[in-house]
């Protein structure tokens, strides 16, 4: 059975002072497992073995300084993510300036606070958590799209590309880095509600009879519908997709017909890159088009399927769509 202890953050402390390394213990030991190491060799061997959640380090030591210890974790792949605190008794900004380019986090000086000590340690260990968190749900996220791809008889190369079109052309359109970031997380989900279109239906190779075409439209609401009302950030953003992304320019699409900028901005962005995607891919039941072909359809689709304004940013940006394509072509 593990014990409570167990289960406390494990932190590496780094100082060529036992003195040092004593007072940290002081301060951190009621909520922490504690690593010690006295020289940047020994440091580096305890944080590839142990991977500690944080790593409290001097600089001035002998051998190795802590800044060339710091460089060596942030250029391991094992150890890259570890956040490093720099605790020195160097106070003159230009030091700090070289901690965190070398790749730490935070810098205290010496002599140490003890209630500063454990804020920063507990503000960045969250910060860890939080990241740890982000990056759960955004595989979740993306998983849940590949399941729907895979459904329908698609890569998921199909996904990867698609939302790499959309980010390309969102960050056109006027996003930000953040909002074409959640754009390209998100997309991947547009077809989510196809998890919820049966077999004999989604994988038709003919032609799809009315009844079944009303059937096949429910996905885009099926996926609305699992992932669900939010009221901010990535998976707001998903939800939106996945009830928009057939709509059309000229109020002929599904599932509500809405026309022109009634349709959400990113809806008509994910339309534009899916349909090129699919246009561009070989499926079953077709040939791959020519990127030359699917560009004279996105033309003559302006003002009707697609924002005529959209697709004259993203033909702008034609090399770059094609490099992706070619990046993540099927094999």
């Amino acid at each position: 059975m593990s014990h409570p202890h167990d289960k406390l953050p494990l932190i590496l402390a780094v100082d060529d002072e036992a003195s040092n390394l004593q007072l940290l213990r002081q301060i951190l030991q009621s909520g922490y497992r504690l690593l010690f190491a006295k020289d940047g060799e020994r440091a580096l061997e305890l944080a590839r073995r142990e991977r500690p959640e944080l790593v409290l380090l001097d600089v001035m030591m002998p051998g190795m300084s802590g800044y060339d210890v710091c460089r060596q974790l942030k250029a391991d792949p094992a150890t890259c993510a570890i956040p490093v605190i720099f605790v020195t008794a160097l106070g003159d900004p230009r030091d700090e300036v070289i901690g965190f380019d070398a790749g730490a986090v935070d810098y205290i000086t010496k002599p140490v606070s003890p209630p500063i000590v454990r804020a920063r340690v507990r503000t960045h260990l969250s910060l860890v958590h939080v990241d740890e968190l982000k990056q759960s749900r955004l595989a979740i996220v993306q998983r849940l799209g590949l399941a729907a791809e895979y459904k329908d008889n698609e890569t998921g190369l199909h996904v990867i590309r698609m939302s790499h079109y959309a980010r390309l052309l969102g960050v056109a359109a006027g996003m930000d880095q953040d909002e074409a970031d959640d754009l390209l997380h998100a997309a991947p989900m547009h077809d989510v509600g196809k998890i919820g279109i049966p077999d004999s239906i989604l994988q038709k190779p003919g032609r799809l009879d009315a009844a079944e075409w009303t059937v096949m439209q429910t996905h885009a609401t099926i996926g609305g519908d699992i992932i669900g009302e939010h009221a901010g950030g990535m998976l707001a953003l998903a939800r939106v997709i996945a009830l928009t992304h057939h709509e059309k320019w000229d109020g002929s699409g599904y599932p509500k017909g809405l026309a022109g900028e009634a349709i959400p901005l990113a809806g008509r962005i994910v339309a534009i890159a899916d349909v090129f995607d699919a246009l561009t891919s070989a499926r079953p039941y077709k040939e791959a088009w020519s990127v030359e072909a699917a560009v004279d359809f996105l033309l003559e689709q302006r003002g009707r399927h697609f924002d005529a304004a959209l697709v004259e940013l993203f033909l702008a940006q034609l090399p770059a769509v094609v490099a992706i394509k070619e990046r993540w072509a099927e094999k």
